[in-house]
């Protein structure tokens, strides 16, 4: 940390704060008592203006008298935030920080807490098991398996670039044919026999999976993979039993040794 290695030091010498997945909030505390607590254990002199200045920075101006049973699930992670941040850490670490909350929630949490990381100043550590969560949130993402990392680089990079087959695979669905891998949304459905793409096989439709803004169509290749091609809601008008030639680009294609 700041360039030094802190595995020796012990945990309270470690300038680090942690947002754990269930909050661990003291049920009997208010909002404020649960952000002062910890100031209050390191005897600071300013505990007034930095538990305002924290509630604030996390949209709970005026809630500061609510316990945890009185505040939704958002709110609650909100002062486990606020308590980690106003300690000042060099680190926040988040220990899958969105898990507990619904779905619809989740998503809105995901641009909130990447606004609290800007407007705090504060670097965060987040663990998830979430491949679309990592992606939208991470400026640097690390993709780790069996406890070893195998690939750190931008969203961007890991996904389009990925360095293992392992990568390649959980960080999102991919076709795998003749050892290349295809993203579904890297490729078209076309007529039978068109030969206008780089790469393409004939194949026929077995089912459709309706996700909202997008469609995945299911196509069995006659060499036997089962494939996904996403396309758009409105351009997705296949039926099982069609025949169709499903192509894709040289570009977009991912092999590994």
């Amino acid at each position: 940390m700041n360039g030094e290695i802190v595995n020796q030091r012990k945990p309270y010498e470690r300038n680090v704060s942690t947002v754990f997945q269930n909050y661990a909030l003291f049920p009997h505390l208010t909002a404020r008592g649960n952000v002062e607590f910890g100031l209050k254990r390191h005897r600071a002199t300013d505990i007034d203006a930095r538990v305002r200045e924290a509630l604030e920075l996390v949209g709970l101006a005026g809630k500061e008298t609510r316990r945890p049973a009185q505040l939704s699930g958002g709110e609650r992670q909100r002062v486990a935030l606020a308590r980690s941040l106003v300690l000042q850490p060099d680190v926040l670490l988040l220990d899958e920080p969105l898990a507990a909350l619904d779905p619809k929630l989740r998503k809105q949490m995901r641009g909130e807490l990447k606004a609290m990381q800007r407007r705090a100043g504060v670097t965060f550590l987040l663990v998830t098991h979430d491949q679309e969560e990592a992606l939208s949130m991470s400026d640097c993402l690390a993709v780790m398996n069996e406890g070893r990392i195998e690939q750190v680089g931008s969203p961007e990079d890991v996904y389009l670039r990925p360095r293992s087959r392992f990568v390649a695979g959980f960080l999102g669905a991919i076709n795998w044919i003749s050892g290349a891998g295809v993203r579904p949304e890297a490729v078209r459905l076309l007529p039978p026999g068109d030969a206008t793409a780089d790469r393409g096989s004939p194949g026929i439709v077995t089912g459709s999976v309706f996700l909202g803004d997008c469609v995945q169509v299911l196509v069995r290749l006659h060499s036997g993979e089962d494939t996904v091609a996403q396309m758009p809601r409105r351009a997705a008008l296949f039926q099982p039993g069609d025949a169709v030639q499903f192509t894709w680009s040289a570009a977009d294609e991912m092999t590994f040794p």
